[in-house]
């Protein structure tokens, strides 16, 4: 859960390299909240569409958005943004490579290079334990 929340205590780092485990639960942490901010939206009537609840039925609703959901939306722009390209960086590449949209993805998927790299330590820690010191 630690790893989930990192890029929120790292809110305007966009310097160092981050682990794809720190990136792809940060990308899980987003997706199930705006799900669930989704649900909360249409179920209060912020602006999501709810169908069948003022009828007694059971709630429904489309995948639109509303106050929370616009709210949290833009509470995490700035950390998912700096988290992919501390990912970027793991990979010793600059983050203007997430403007290749398609690279940008795929980029995600692999591991970053081991070792120290231009942008800081390895965040795995590799490298950095000394054999029989």
């Amino acid at each position: 859960m630690d790893m989930m929340l990192l890029p929120l205590k790292r809110y305007f780092d966009f310097s160092g390299r981050s682990r794809r485990r720190e990136f792809w639960l940060w990308f899980l942490f987003v997706w199930i909240m705006l799900f669930v901010l989704m649900y909360l939206d249409a179920v209060l009537g912020l602006g999501g569409t709810a169908t069948g609840y003022a009828e007694g039925g059971s709630v429904g609703f489309r995948l639109t958005g509303g106050l929370l959901t616009a709210v949290f939306g833009l509470a995490v722009f700035i950390p998912g943004l700096a988290v992919a390209i501390r990912r970027a960086h793991d990979q010793n590449k600059s983050g203007w490579f997430l403007l290749i949209p398609i690279y940008g993805f795929i980029m995600m998927f692999f591991e970053g290079t081991r070792g120290a790299n231009r942008f800081g330590p390895d965040p795995k820690g590799a490298g950095d334990a000394q054999t029989f010191a």
